[in-house]
């Protein structure tokens, strides 16, 4: 039993949501079983054939639809999936009931190996890009590129408006606060989550809002819901605290593929600090800073984020010729 695991681990439900998550036009979501996981898995067909492939990973919280814009916008570089780890999504829990982020690596990886698409251009947001980063250091033969937008890298000084959603992790207290909130409406617990991720949450169209609304109330459906937010939450906070070689600052100085680091200005939940400091951990880096955005930048800047991209997409292009041209 991993150290992110509680007694009872096996507790949580493993069964399917009764309903499923909304499809983009254009979009498809297939299911995928691997031993003692099942995955959901969205896509969007390339624009062309021939394009290297690329994998999303959200947050806590999150799923692959916080991928659907930025996908939409780099149909012409990638061709891209996104996945609903287990517990999130369309996705049911994990039979071992490990929530930890190096189970979430694993899971991963199982992915990757089994559907034979690495190596990937891999993206990850949030406890996602811990994940991310745990893959590429420990098997970089299945990264091309990283692309972190907020990664939940250790803080020894978490702002305090990140102090919140680290509770989670506390025995008991996301039971209390389901019991807190048992009256509020899809419509508020929308609104404050969005008033948490975004840095202006004026710019969700009430279109966006209103399928944000109907996602809430679909998750909150879910027999599992809270359980899988308060064990993902612990295997954050315990991520945080393991030292040597599994420390993920350390892990992030072995990654050797190029890295795209994306924060907002305006992050409640990953300061802008921890740039730097992730500037200068990851060996082959280029750093994005928005200001107007939040802790979800390629949900809140779709076009900026994917310009950023294509632009690490041609400059490792470069890179790789002047690699292989011969010397004389």
């Amino acid at each position: 039993m991993s150290s992110t695991e509680s007694p009872d681990a096996r507790a949580v439900p493993v069964v399917p949501p009764t309903r499923s998550s909304q499809v983009s036009e254009g979009e498809k979501v297939r299911t995928v079983t691997l031993p003692g996981i099942t995955l959901s898995v969205r896509s969007r067909p390339p624009a062309a054939p021939g394009l290297p492939p690329a994998l999303y990973v959200h947050g806590l919280g999150g799923s692959s639809q916080n991928w659907s814009e930025l996908m939409e916008r780099l149909e012409y570089a990638v061709d891209g999936e996104a996945l609903d780890l287990p517990g999130f999504g369309d996705a049911p829990p994990p039979a071992d009931g490990d929530y930890s982020i190096t189970a979430y690596a694993r899971v991963v990886i199982r992915y990757l190996d089994a559907s034979g698409r690495g190596p990937v251009h891999l993206f990850g947001n949030s406890m996602g890009g811990a994940i991310a980063t745990r893959v590429a250091a420990v098997r970089p033969d299945l990264v091309r590129t990283l692309t972190l937008v907020s990664p939940a890298l250790p803080e020894l000084r978490p702002q305090r408006t990140a102090v919140p959603t680290g509770l989670l992790a506390v025995p008991g207290v996301v039971s209390l606060f389901a019991r807190m909130t048992k009256d509020w409406t899809p419509e508020r617990r929308t609104r404050e989550v969005l008033a948490l991720c975004y840095g202006d949450p004026a710019r969700v169209t009430p279109e966006g809002f209103a399928l944000a609304v109907e996602e809430y109330e679909r998750r909150l459906e879910l027999p599992y819901f809270w359980e899988v937010m308060a064990r993902s939450a612990r295997g954050i906070v315990d991520a945080y605290t393991l030292g040597g070689q599994h420390s993920l600052w350390r892990q992030a100085e072995k990654v050797l593929a190029p890295t795209l680091l994306v924060y907002g200005v305006r992050d409640q939940l990953v300061s802008i600090r921890m740039a730097r400091r992730a500037s200068r951990a990851f060996r082959d880096s280029r750093l994005l800073t928005l200001l107007e955005a939040g802790h979800v930048a390629m949900m809140e800047d779709p076009d900026v984020v994917a310009h950023a991209f294509r632009e690490l997409l041609a400059d490792t292009a470069t890179t790789s010729e002047r690699s292989a041209s011969p010397r004389g």
